[in-house]
């Protein structure tokens, strides 16, 4: 069986770019111990899919790249930027897991 390296969560919540989201679909996947194949069976979608999500996010719909991030348990809020700095140093605060918990295999 194929062993997963768990990465960290990025230090930053803030998403400016859709690879900033596809750093933490790769956290939440590596943290649960899920394989690219595994996690495109958990969640539904094609294992190139998942493959793309994670290398070239750009390419891939916008409306999977939040599916997927929902279904492996990473949510995603939006503020006024004004709050930015704000809400960025309530986030940091949590450590870095983001989430405050560890994942499980479904």
């Amino acid at each position: 069986m194929r062993r997963v390296k768990a990465l960290d969560f990025p230090d930053d919540p803030l998403l400016q770019e859709v690879r900033n989201l596809a750093s933490f679909i790769r956290a939440a996947r590596t943290q649960s111990g899920l394989t690219l194949e595994e996690a495109a069976l958990a969640t539904g979608v094609a294992k190139s899919t998942m493959q793309s999500i994670e290398t070239n996010p750009s390419k891939v719909a916008f409306e999977t790249l939040l599916y997927v991030a929902r279904q492996l348990g990473v949510s995603i809020f939006a503020y006024p930027s004004e709050q930015q700095e704000m809400v960025r140093k309530l986030t940091q605060n949590l450590g870095s897991n983001p989430l405050g918990r560890r994942l499980h295999k479904p």
